[in-house]
């Protein structure tokens, strides 16, 4: 049997540690001091395993796992702990009998307040915590099914390029909102396995009903508010290459997800606008479809978002024309 190590003064630990171990040596009944101490660590990993495993998971994922590395700051609240909790940024315990810290709505991380700005500032949400698909920020879904852009996004596309590029009046045509909001409960219920083939909608305007739906719904719009004015100048701009010069700074302004989302979209909408001769959608419609959907103005002035309808055509149309240079 291997020697006990050799047991540490505890006036050479920091006050903070002492009185957390205090409160669980408590709890277990564990005396410090005595022999009995050297299985002070196992019983501190059984009694908060989410000192660990929670921490472990922060830092790296599991093997052969990609990551798409896209940031996003914690979705913090008071809330009141109804078991006793730890901080999981500084490990000590969280006291009080309500709203003894933050917990983190989207990947569940509880801290102190005063933590909360020390805290890692990428969060990655929990699947199991995202309760619906559409309406949900678009960087938390992402991160959420570890993916480049939202599944709303990368299946409807795929399904309307499939049987819907020469459908005449595409994305202009409206399809039955009750089947629309039948695909919106779909994703919300089944995610990536919801089925929007053409066995289930045979009206390929219900799948770009609801792909509208989804960005119109998103809570910070494609083109944030943001980058909103940096884009309005930039259609503004009396020559080619200051306009496309423009669209390149605002682009950087928006998160990576959007950006992402972005690309994608505007690839597929040039594709579209190859068929016009088909669907009769070339760029100034899509951009009429698409202005107030991808765009959104900062301010809720009723009189501010009529007037500029006619910009966000403007730059909807430009980023489609200009796809291949801007991205």
């Amino acid at each position: 049997m291997e020697p006990l190590p050799p047991e540490v003064p505890r006036s050479t630990k920091p006050k903070r540690e002492r009185d957390h171990q205090d409160l669980l040596a408590f709890t277990l009944g564990v005396k410090l001091g005595s022999r009995g101490t050297v299985l002070w660590k196992p019983f501190q990993l059984l009694a908060c395993p989410q000192l660990t495993t929670r921490l472990v998971k922060r830092r790296a994922l599991t093997g052969g796992e990609k990551q798409h590395r896209y940031e996003k700051e914690h979705n913090f609240k008071a809330h009141t702990f109804r078991r006793p909790h730890w901080c999981e940024h500084c490990t000590a315990f969280m006291w009080g009998l309500t709203v003894q810290g933050l917990r983190c709505s989207d990947c569940g991380l509880k801290v102190h307040k005063q933590c909360s700005q020390r805290a890692p500032r990428n969060c990655q949400p929990e699947l199991r915590r995202v309760k619906k698909v559409f309406s949900c920020d678009l960087t938390t879904l992402v991160k959420a099914h570890n993916t480049e852009r939202p599944m709303v996004v990368d299946m409807c596309i795929r399904e309307i390029e499939r049987r819907g590029l020469k459908s005449e009046g595409l994305y202009r045509v409206s399809g039955s909102t009750e089947h629309i909001e039948d695909v919106r409960l779909a994703f919300d219920r089944d995610g990536e396995k919801a089925d929007i083939s053409t066995s289930a909608y045979a009206d390929i305007n219900v799948i770009t009903g609801a792909l509208k739906l989804y960005l119109r719904e998103l809570p910070v719009p494609v083109i944030t508010r943001d980058a909103y004015l940096k884009f309005i100048q930039a259609a503004e701009a009396p020559s080619v290459d200051g306009r496309l010069e423009a669209f390149r700074q605002g682009l950087l302004l928006l998160p990576p997800a959007h950006h992402e989302t972005l690309r994608y979209l505007l690839l597929h909408l040039k594709r579209v606008t190859t068929f016009e001769k088909d669907n009769f959608m070339g760029a100034e419609n899509l951009a009429i479809v698409f202005g107030p959907t991808l765009m959104q103005p900062p301010s809720e002035d009723a009189l501010q978002t009529l007037s500029d309808t006619q910009h966000q055509k403007s730059v909807v149309r430009l980023l489609i024309e200009h796809e291949h240079a801007l991205f």
